[in-house]
């Protein structure tokens, strides 16, 4: 336990000693006479839990308690008072407060009080280890520094928080939005209830209803004698994950909408409410409002299901995650396949990078399973891939030939390559570098490039570069 922090905030000094000798021997203790001082104390090294006089001279501690739930709304803050004040107490428990204490402080009160408040710091820290755990492990579209990964990363942390509040994941195929959705329940709070997928456009349209709401005994031909649970009641206290949405009937999304607004639904057959409490997690690559106006989508369905969307970036938009990627799949299937294959060649890395990646992070992970299972020698090779760099793709992502402080090229493989167009790539990357480093100065870029200033301006036409 002396692993745990606890802040002593009194303006008594007898207080603060008091408790300080009552707490030391288990927990480290630092005390503090007013709220200014503390809430300094606090910002550079959050503590554990907070014992927090009501009465303080200066910023009462209420205020002081608002400013702190305000910054860190999971530390738990035990009020102490000089009396039973229930207005003061009241409003300390609607600002945040996890318990409170009453003066004169009884000491085995105070333990154990401290000792509940710190099993229960221990108890979210733990649940916090096992989303960070499980995240690590298993949501490899989570791997990278990319600014778009990480803003992703960021916003889901955020949107998790809420139990219930519907969201819909937005993304290209293979870019990772069932994982999403993973990280999304095992970072809320119905982290210990099921998370239930549903591929909505894997399953016929005569069944969907019946598999989502559920179906009563002798509901259709064919149904079972007991009946079954739909999905719904299936991700009590958790989550359901509707992949594919866009995939719905309109008449099925008439009845999630019902369930959306009110919480209720009838099983297929019944004639019985059911209440279920669960959120709702919708992922799609189709353009839904395009559809709306199809009249393919229900447009109330759509910002009932949308009330957060979380759009995922294609692997295209964060080529900079490739090698992480790459390398962590390779690490991932030389265990499964039980193979010390040591990294990629300089000619499979460059494949990689100047790859399309339709498929985004899925078509990775394929691409290095199959690769790590054939490879025969140390290192995954361009052949062992079986991909070549995409001229024509860098050339019109811009980003043709550079990657850090190298420059890339595509090897030659069984069918050769298009050196006519290798050769112009090569010519529109460097016109275009030039231009990028004098500013847009023609002059200057001509210089960079020993080319006289009437043939650079010819050639820049004829590139088709602006």
């Amino acid at each position: 336990m002396i692993n745990f922090c606890i802040y002593v905030i009194d303006d008594e000094p007898t207080i603060r000693e008091g408790i300080a000798m009552a707490l030391e021997a288990d927990y480290r203790i630092e005390t503090f006479a007013e709220g200014e001082t503390a809430l300094a104390a606090i910002i550079k090294d959050p503590p554990d839990l907070i014992l927090l006089d009501i009465g303080l001279p200066g910023m009462s501690g209420i205020e002081a308690l608002e400013q702190i739930k305000r910054r860190y709304p999971d530390l738990l803050v035990i009020m102490v008072t000089a009396y039973e004040d229930i207005k003061s107490v009241v409003s300390a428990m609607k600002a945040g407060a996890h318990d409170y204490l009453v003066k004169p402080i009884h000491m085995e009160g105070l333990q154990v009080i401290v000792r509940n408040a710190v099993e229960t710091t221990r108890l979210k820290k733990e649940v916090r280890a096992l989303q960070e755990a499980y995240l690590k492990e298993n949501v490899p579209c989570f791997i990278g520094e990319s600014n778009a990964i990480l803003d992703v990363m960021g916003f889901v942390e955020q949107v998790a928080k809420s139990p219930d509040t519907p969201i819909l994941i937005l993304g290209e195929t293979g870019t990772g939005k069932e994982l999403i959705a993973s990280a999304i329940h095992y970072r809320s709070p119905n982290f210990k209830g099921p998370l239930i997928p549903m591929n909505c456009a894997s399953i016929a349209k005569d069944l969907i209803e019946s598999e989502l709401f559920g179906y009563e005994r002798g509901a259709f031909s064919g149904a079972l004698l007991s009946g079954k649970k739909g999905l719904i009641e299936e991700s009590a206290n958790g989550t359901l994950f509707l992949d594919e949405v866009g995939d719905l009937s309109l008449e099925v999304q008439a009845k999630l909408l019902r369930f959306l607004e009110s919480g209720e639904f009838y099983r297929l057959g019944g004639t019985k409410k059911l209440n279920v409490q669960t959120r709702i997690v919708s992922a799609t690559n189709k353009d839904l409002e395009a559809m709306i106006e199809k009249g393919q989508f229900r447009r109330d369905l759509y910002y009932r299901i949308a009330v957060i969307k979380v759009k995922v970036p294609s692997l295209k938009e964060r080529q900079d995650d490739i090698m992480p990627l790459a390398k962590y799949f390779l690490i991932q299937f030389n265990a499964k396949f039980v193979k010390s294959v040591t990294g990629l060649s300089l000619e499979a890395q460059q494949s990689l990078m100047g790859h399309k990646w339709e498929g985004n992070v899925r078509e990775l992970k394929n691409l290095i399973e199959k690769a790590v299972l054939t490879c025969k020698g140390r290192e995954i090779t361009a052949e062992d891939l079986g991909v070549t760099l995409d001229v024509s793709y860098l050339e019109h992502s811009g980003k043709y030939g550079q990657r850090g402080d190298h420059l890339f090229f595509p090897p030659i493989g069984d069918s050769g390559v298009d050196f006519e167009s290798l050769e112009r790539s090569l010519e529109n990357f460097y016109f275009k570098e030039a231009l990028r480093l004098s500013k847009g100065n023609e002059s200057k870029a001509a210089q960079l490039l020993n080319l006289n200033h009437h043939t650079f301006r010819y050639r820049k036409r004829k590139l088709g570069i602006e």
